[in-house]
């Protein structure tokens, strides 16, 4: 029997069932992205978690400008404001960050310990064409406009 077209089903007819959960998942995806995103800034700027071999990273040098944006761009995606220009930001970060860190180890992102960057770049590479989603500052400015 088929189940009537109002039916929240993904497997069917899921009209309603994506036009109330897409959404809402497109804000979850970037809040989740960002609290690990955010962790990597927090790590090189403020030491928490305590990095491996527990130094922070000079200031002003490569990384201590990629934990900046880590830490500006992962409370701006977290908190939803400004998302489309920080995921942007964000995504060319994680771009410069693969092919200047991780690439000339090896060819291979699973053994250069570059697929956590692909995946980040591509990620919020989406997050600046789709939007924040409705839990957002962002949405919620819209709403107060």
């Amino acid at each position: 029997m088929q189940t009537p077209a109002t039916t929240l089903d993904p497997a069917g007819d899921s009209a309603p069932w994506s036009s109330l959960w897409v959404p809402r998942l497109l804000s979850l995806l970037r809040i989740v992205a960002a609290l690990i995103f955010l962790l990597h800034g927090t790590q090189k700027m403020l030491g928490f978690p305590m990095p491996m071999g527990g130094a922070l990273p000079q200031l002003f040098s490569l990384a201590w400008w990629s934990g900046a944006i880590e830490l500006a761009c992962g409370v701006l995606l977290l908190v939803g404001l400004f998302t489309r220009a920080a995921a942007f930001v964000a995504s060319g970060e994680m771009a410069a960050a693969y092919f200047l860190a991780h690439a000339p180890r090896n060819l291979f992102p699973t053994l250069n310990g570059g697929d956590a960057a692909i995946l980040y770049c591509f990620v919020f590479l989406y997050l600046a064409a789709a939007g924040p989603g409705p839990w957002s500052l962002d949405a919620l400015r819209r709403r107060q406009a």
